[in-house]
């Protein structure tokens, strides 16, 4: 039986009809891209770039590699997790006039990297990256093709941090825009996308209510306030865990329960990840959990659960559900991981990403950035760069004209008062 999701058929035909389709659907509830498409398609900005990506392949993310596309580029792409890619929309967008598609689903880590080579063969000029494995690979493998890339694009809060460790090192050759910090990414994507698509992916994964379940929540940045705040929508009793005084502190005001890990443990039935760090849930926590419980990663990269450890305490493993791998414990206990510790909003099988409209927003952000690179990008010196706010504000705009919302300008006396130190009380 064919899966409803990645639609990986033996027919070409078959899966370019279905993955058309999943960008079709994705694309009428994409207006910032769509209004982006028509100025790109008019003024062809990317005319003789070639723009490479390492991204999560599935619908929405296909809408903008065509935008680019469209607007002059010749795109190459591959995935950036070897479980989130949608094979058929791979397909797809390997069909589009100047895209070529190396994602596929379920690749080991040999042929993963194999893809992203792959795209560096094109030798791009702009980078647009998920998690910074594309950047890693050119500044490491192939350090002659730095001289001419104009810069690039990272989408991802994991990225950004890597991108920052890399620059502060003086590693990092050309320059990045941290798409993930701007607040058209942060307050909409990584709140809202981040925690309504991992509980809809493990809800649907596991068939299981949130109702009266204690959910435990590592990590209380932007993504792991949006995994909190709809957990507790959903009338779960919610538990966080932190490292930073005052982000605890934070939670705490919000009225959650702040616990160390080593005790949460014992009190979780659901434990999410969202720290981009490793080594989150280990040893010591597998110990002190109840039988059933269900361990998930919303975090980039599969580090932050100790599946070694865990897969060494248990007597049997054994796939429980499409998804949910069980790991039976010496006393009976089964410890539930869900998409083998990967991104659980994007690698289980149902699994869809984000919303359709909040990567809308977060695509429309890496789409003017790859435009701002093209038209100014020798004015950025190698580094990670704030996205310029102009850029991001002009992103919001399109967004609240397509909804049809009207927004308050400053007056000049306004403006005048707001940029000066002299008016006093």
């Amino acid at each position: 039986m064919t899966d409803p999701i990645t639609e990986r058929v033996d027919e070409p035909e078959a899966a370019r009809e279905s993955g058309r389709r999943k960008m079709e659907w994705a694309r009428q509830h994409m207006p910032i891209c769509e209004s982006l498409r028509e100025e790109f398609e008019a003024d062809q900005p990317f005319a003789g770039e070639v723009v490479g990506m390492a991204m999560h392949v599935e619908a929405k993310t296909a809408i903008l590699a065509e935008l680019l596309a469209v607007g002059g580029a010749e795109v190459a792409i591959t995935g950036c997790n070897p479980l989130s890619t949608h094979d058929d929309v791979s397909v797809a967008l390997d069909a589009v006039e100047g895209v070529t598609s190396y994602a596929e689903r379920g690749v080991d880590d040999e042929e993963y990297y194999a893809a992203i080579e792959a795209v560096i063969e094109h030798e791009p000029t702009i980078t647009v990256d998920d998690g910074m494995d594309l950047v890693a690979a050119i500044h490491e493998d192939y350090p002659e093709l730095i001289d001419t890339i104009v810069g690039g694009c990272e989408e991802t809060t994991t990225g950004v941090h890597r991108l920052r460790a890399m620059d502060d090192d003086g590693e990092l050759a050309y320059p990045m825009f941290a798409v993930n910090d701007t607040p058209m990414k942060r307050l909409f994507d990584n709140v809202h996308g981040t925690g309504e698509s991992s509980l809809a992916s493990i809800a649907m994964t596991t068939n299981l209510s949130w109702a009266g379940k204690t959910v435990v929540v590592a990590g209380y940045g932007h993504c792991g306030k949006g995994v909190a705040k709809k957990a507790s929508g959903q009338n779960a009793d919610v538990v966080v865990t932190e490292v930073e005084p005052r982000r605890a502190l934070e939670a705490h005001m919000e009225g959650y329960d702040v616990l160390p890990m080593d005790e949460a443990a014992a009190e979780g039935d659901v434990f999410i990840t969202t720290t981009g760090n490793r080594d989150v849930i280990v040893s010591e926590h597998f110990e002190a959990m109840d039988d059933g419980v269900l361990l998930a990663n919303a975090g980039h990269f599969d580090v932050e659960i100790d599946l070694d450890a865990l897969s060494e305490m248990a007597v049997d493993s054994y796939e429980a559900r499409d998804g949910v791998q069980a790991y039976e414990m010496e006393d009976g206990r089964r410890l539930n991981v869900l998409a083998e510790g990967r991104l659980v909003n994007l690698a289980t099988p149902i699994a869809l990403g984000h919303p359709v409209e909040v990567m809308d927003q977060s695509f429309g952000v890496q789409a003017v950035c790859v435009r701002e690179l093209v038209e100014s990008g020798e004015e950025y010196e190698a580094g990670v760069h704030d996205v310029p706010d102009r850029l991001d504000r002009e992103v919001a705009e399109i967004k609240l004209a397509a909804e049809g919302v009207e927004f308050d300008a400053l007056t000049e006396t306004q403006s005048e008062y707001m940029g000066s130190w002299q008016h006093g009380t």
